[in-house]
């Protein structure tokens, strides 16, 4: 590419962040904009859009699968009677209501991909909060930033984390013991803000009534086979990468999906039709688009050029490397979905290490596995900047996005300012925490 084009590509870029940023332009739509200016223009072609797919493919694959899955039991009234629990166990108290909203969500986030635990969770979260009288936008906001720090607890729960784990080779067992101590503190770290943050909320206090109508699971057969896709899919998660024919957690959220559109199908609850319409195909197609934006900058050269650069002002010293990744990713993070902007750190990275001779040539082939220990706090540093700057704005992570889309269609509209207000505290401890993490990581290593 020449230099204006290289110009012309930021620009487009920027255009489309700036369109989102100040709520000038439907987000979907501005990213699509973005991709057809950018092919009109021939900055990208057929190619480009096919490299983009396949590294979208598994992310959107987990999402998908995870969007079905949660629609499947919603359908059994599950939702309803862990609603009325949850309310009961909340004693008519908004602090309590917090509390235990983030200790449901991790966990589940240990075994589910992070939007896929949102969309789970969400009508729970709003039925609840309609029956403390407080407003569920907080807490959904707080539902996704925590499923975005959770997602470090496991390799499959996030799917920023798991391009990263996946491109150098980590196994589930790995990433437990190198990484989910940093998901814990990113979650327990929270807590202390959450009085300052959802202040109405953790004061609220409502005395429930002594008595009511208890919910019944109408259909427990379909329950039960629901749960069953549940269970397989999450037994899959933890398991089916050590399995003689590797399943990788892309194909276990499509076969989680599948099993859980045959419950519905067997059971003739309602069309499968109607399943996959009510998928949220919006936060999929921007979620597609943004991995063509970002495939732009792949093909002008920048990361390449950045490769280089790293070498030139650090060499060797991977400590300053890693929290520069940690700091530069967590901002970029914070204004473009987290998967492609680790999509495309991930390219510059491995090429910083090939030009700074601490790996061969070939670990830019995809495969390569035998990276240096002393490496690993590098791309653990990626996983910090990613998963925990996407908390930052609403379209910072696929979760974020997919809570926006749920308080809509509840009938409340989420602006950007209005998430950076929670999101923007908590994701500056949190990256400061990482950067601590870090740096013990790389002693440790070393």
């Amino acid at each position: 590419m020449t230099d204006f084009q290289i110009y012309l590509t930021v620009g487009i870029f920027a255009g489309v962040i700036l369109l989102i940023a100040f709520d000038l332009l439907d987000m979907t739509l501005a990213a699509l904009l973005g991709v057809c200016l950018l092919l009109v223009l021939g900055l990208l072609d057929r190619a480009d859009i096919m490299d983009a797919m396949a590294t979208a493919g598994g992310p959107l694959a987990l999402l998908f699968g995870g969007m079905v899955v949660a629609r499947v039991l919603a359908s059994t009234g599950l939702f309803d009677w862990l609603g009325e629990r949850f309310l009961r166990a909340t004693g008519g108290s908004g602090k309590r209501f917090l509390l235990l909203l983030v200790a449901l969500t991790a966990p589940v986030c240990a075994f589910l991909p992070n939007a896929t635990t949102v969309i789970l969770l969400a009508p729970v979260i709003i039925r609840v909060a309609q029956a403390l009288k407080v407003d569920f936008v907080g807490p959904l906001i707080l539902t996704a930033i925590v499923s975005n720090s959770a997602g470090m607890l496991t390799l499959v729960g996030d799917p920023a984390t798991f391009l990263v784990g996946n491109a150098i080779g980590l196994s589930f067992g790995d990433y437990l013991r190198t990484v989910s101590l940093g998901g814990l503190l990113a979650v327990l770290i929270i807590v202390p803000l959450l009085p300052l943050l959802l202040r109405a909320i953790w004061t609220a206090r409502l005395t429930l009534p002594d008595t009511t109508p208890h919910t019944v699971i109408q259909r427990p057969g379909f329950a039960t086979f629901a749960l069953l896709a549940l269970g397989v899919m999450i037994a899959l998660f933890l398991i089916g990468e050590n399995l003689p024919h590797r399943i990788v957690p892309p194909a276990v959220a499509i076969i989680g999906a599948t099993l859980a559109l045959l419950a519905v199908y067997g059971a003739r609850i309602e069309p499968v039709d109607a399943v996959l319409r009510d998928v949220d195909w919006k936060t999929l197609i921007f979620l597609g688009a943004i991995f063509v934006l970002v495939q732009s900058f792949t093909k002008t050269g920048l990361l390449q050029g950045l490769s280089v650069q790293l070498d030139g002002w650090f060499g060797a010293n991977l400590t300053l490397v890693a929290l520069l990744l940690l700091t530069g990713i967590g901002a970029l993070s914070s204004l473009l979905a987290n998967i492609p902007v680790v999509a495309a750190a991930l390219v510059m990275v491995q090429g910083y290490l090939v030009v700074a001779e601490l790996v061969p040539e070939i670990a830019l082939a995809s495969g390569f596995a035998d990276w240096p220990a002393a490496t690993l706090p590098v791309f653990i540093a990626m996983m910090f900047g990613a998963t925990l700057g996407g908390n930052a704005t609403l379209v910072g992570a696929s979760a974020n996005i997919v809570a926006v889309g749920i308080c809509a269609n509840a009938g409340k509209r989420v602006s950007f300012m209005r998430w950076v207000r929670y999101g923007l505290p908590i994701t500056l401890a949190q990256l400061s925490m990482g950067a601590v993490y870090v740096l013990v990581l790389t002693r440790l290593q070393g």
